[in-house]
């Protein structure tokens, strides 16, 4: 029996200092605190006053393995909490930002835990704006909001939905999960070994249409390339994702591309690979696409249909240039003979493979882990333990940094 992998951990050993400030949002901040230590995380978390009368301090130190702080004037705390916490800090968040906290941040102004301890951080800055709509669009704000992304913090958001009065419009904070993976983006882009890197990934399966209803496709669900895709953002890179899956909430900084068929992911992929350092195909490319797709719904008739098939464009195997090739193999036998034969026939620098054909639940097409075998174009070969995709995705990045130009 293989023992199922630790949970994936993208922040581990990292400090996080979460700002709250006073508005309605700050409740979510307790699941953006709890989503930050499930990734590993130490979170320590600085509040306004206000923000201690919606999110009380007491719920917070049940939440997290860090230091909770609100009242400056507290005894019973570590001295200079403030300028501890912004000493160890690897990322400084706040959400929610309300326009009064956004505006004390601009100008540089230090009278609460939050707004002290962000003058006391060399750390990256994140910033959720959460606010009335008319609010958010005041002059001043958005002068504010401008002056601090000039100065380097990251804006997240806001988004476009219900706020507290009930009526719709842009000022809602965006949700948790977005600000778990702004976090991790932040700090990604601060240290990350793949700054200034360009990587393109691909995943999910194809659909080649056979009328307006069915369609030629497999099983594959998207997760292997969507690891990737969030790997290569945590570690610094602008990254591409062309998919024709839905991917997971939370790929915030990652630019997304949506197709449907092989022929679209050609398209895009040839669009976006110039002046790329690495293309990752973890996408299940159908080999195959009917001829002639039938204008309307193929009614039954007594007798199936015979539907004509030709090769779709091998993807990769088509894109030149100074990029590393990584390609994946999904096989059901033979898996190192079989995948040694793409690596040569398609160009790559190496290939991820990994034996579909095996019933083990923990592998495999929808499966949150993976056991897989890389093979290089030098020969070597290394197969690795059962992984989360996420750690498997940092593996794969791992050899690509090696190849990679400093």
């Amino acid at each position: 029996m293989v023992e199922t992998p630790s949970p994936a951990a993208p922040l581990r050993d990292k400090r996080v200092v979460l700002g709250v400030s006073g508005s309605i949002a700050a409740y979510k901040a307790f699941e953006i605190a709890r989503r930050l230590e499930d990734c590993g995380a130490v979170v320590d978390v600085a509040l306004t006053p206000n923000a201690d009368r919606f999110a009380p301090a007491f719920t917070f130190r049940n939440l997290v393995s860090g230091d909770v702080a609100v009242d400056m004037w507290a005894t019973d705390v570590i001295s200079e909490l403030h300028v501890e916490m912004g000493r160890r800090a690897d990322a400084f968040v706040v959400a929610p930002a309300s326009a009064t906290t956004l505006a004390k941040l601009a100008q540089g102004i230090g009278d609460s835990m939050l707004t002290l301890t962000a003058l006391a951080t060399t750390a990256p800055i994140a910033v959720a704006p959460a606010m009335d709509a008319r609010m958010y669009a005041n002059a001043a704000v958005q002068q504010n909001v401008e002056k601090l992304r000039a100065r380097g913090v990251l804006v997240a958001g806001p988004a476009r939905g219900r706020l507290a009065s009930g009526r719709e419009g842009l000022g809602r904070m965006v949700e948790p999960v977005e600000v778990v993976g702004a976090t991790r983006a932040l700090i990604g882009r601060h240290a990350g070994d793949l700054r200034s890197k360009h990587v393109v990934v691909t995943a999910g399966g194809t659909r080649e249409a056979i009328d307006p209803v069915r369609f030629v496709g497999n099983h594959s669900t998207g997760k292997m390339g969507f690891a990737v895709a969030e790997a290569a953002r945590d570690r610094g890179a602008a990254v591409t994702l062309i998919t024709t899956q839905e991917p997971p909430p939370g790929m915030f900084g990652v630019v997304i591309r949506r197709v449907t068929s092989a022929a679209e992911m050609k398209a895009a992929v040839d669009e976006r690979v110039a002046g790329t350092d690495a293309l990752v195909m973890a996408a299940a490319v159908a080999d195959y696409r009917p001829v002639e797709a039938a204008e309307q719904k193929i009614k039954k008739s007594g007798s199936a249909p015979t539907i004509a098939l030709e090769e779709t464009a091998d993807i990769v195997a088509g894109v030149e240039g100074k990029l590393v090739k990584v390609g994946f193999a999904a096989e059901t036998e033979d898996l190192v003979a079989n995948a040694r034969k793409k690596v040569e026939a398609k160009g790559l620098d190496f290939i991820v493979a990994n034996d579909v054909s095996e019933a083990d639940a923990n592998s495999g097409f929808g499966t949150e882990t993976n056991q897989v075998t890389v093979l290089d174009r030098d020969g070597g070969s290394e197969q690795l333990p059962l992984l989360h995709k996420y750690d498997v995705a940092l593996r794969i990045l791992d050899r690509i940094a090696e190849r990679l130009p400093s």
